[in-house]
């Protein structure tokens, strides 16, 4: 009779799978799209601004989304940036205290008529949100425009040159400055993504 033997072993296999990953950030973007109307009727340029998200602004927004229980949003309220005294839009600029830029419309120039202009937001989607319809900004004197600023949050008010609230964006046209003159009209759309 044979015996058969057969030896004892274990053998055992590890492995790790690791996924691809989830590379996911939110960053606050902002864009611009601003379009001069002459007093004629006819489009005398159009410019885009992908605009900084200053850091208050992005601060208010995470405060409010993720511990805020009752919130109600005062503005948004959108002012124009005026080439006087300009030398450049930081992240760390506030609503009191942007030492590079000056809004235009109520002492520097251009003017334009009435307030600030009052953001009507579309429900957002693909996590986007975008103004409901353009603003519109009626020059009254010629002027040269750097950009512009979207401000909100307590305190703020829809009065030009005033420095409540918490500045939300601000930006400045990639390709130049641009002139306008009396009767002409800015209509501005603006979105912003996480």
């Amino acid at each position: 009779m044979t015996e058969e033997r057969a030896d004892a072993r274990e053998r055992h296999d590890a492995s790790v799978i690791r996924g691809s990953g989830l590379d996911e950030q939110a960053k606050a973007h902002g864009r611009y799209e601003i379009e001069c109307i002459g007093a004629d009727g006819k489009l005398k340029w159009r410019e885009i601004i992908d605009n900084v998200v200053q850091t208050v602004g992005k601060n208010l927004a995470l405060d409010t989304f993720l511990a805020g229980s009752t919130y109600t949003v005062t503005g948004p309220y959108m002012g124009l940036i005026s080439s006087t005294s300009y030398t450049g839009v930081a992240a760390g600029d506030t609503m009191a205290s942007h030492a590079g830029w000056l809004e235009a419309g109520g002492t520097n120039a251009p003017t334009y008529s009435g307030n600030r202009k009052t953001a009507v937001w579309s429900a957002a989607a693909s996590g986007t949100k975008a103004l409901s319809a353009a603003l519109s900004f009626a020059i009254t004197s010629s002027g040269t425009v750097k950009g512009a600023f979207l401000v909100y949050g307590s305190g703020a008010l829809n009065t030009k040159d005033n420095t409540a609230g918490t500045l939300w964006s601000a930006g400045t046209f990639s390709t130049g400055d641009k002139t306008v003159a009396n009767g002409d009209t800015l209509n501005v759309n603006y979105s912003t993504s996480l």
